[in-house]
């Protein structure tokens, strides 16, 4: 009987899985069965860690405005949690990242935004 050659569909689909994984070392980047394993752990770790990602940077933010707001060097000692309330009350439409990047590069401008909310509680709380 004579040999049949195989067709080149299912190299084509090994060569498209080592290109994947063309970083990784050892067997990982070698056997096919391996190659497969690795590439949906990688694929589930890149999907878990893209809402980590989000989580983490929420954490930072919120961090740093509580950072910033707490300074007292210039007496303003302020709660992060009621720094937000107090916003939400007054509706003043500014999210975590924007009140960070402010809170990093003006301080001055922050200070004011908080000094603004605070006489205004003070009038409110008069009346």
């Amino acid at each position: 009987m004579t040999r049949v050659r195989r067709g080149y569909i299912a190299r084509r689909r090994r060569k498209k899985m080592r290109l994947f994984v063309s970083s990784f070392r050892g067997a990982h980047s070698k056997t096919i069965r391996i190659i497969t394993q690795q590439k949906i752990r990688a694929l589930f770790s890149a999907h878990r860690d893209r809402d980590k990602k989000k989580r983490d940077f929420r954490r930072l933010w919120i961090t740093r405005i509580n950072a910033a707001i707490r300074e007292t060097e210039r007496g303003v000692y302020y709660s992060y949690s009621k720094f937000i309330n107090d916003l939400y009350k007054r509706q003043l439409i500014l999210n975590r990242k924007i009140l960070a990047q402010i809170a990093i590069l003006n301080k001055n401008c922050l200070y004011s935004i908080s000094n603004e909310i605070k006489d205004w509680k003070k009038a409110n709380e008069m009346i």
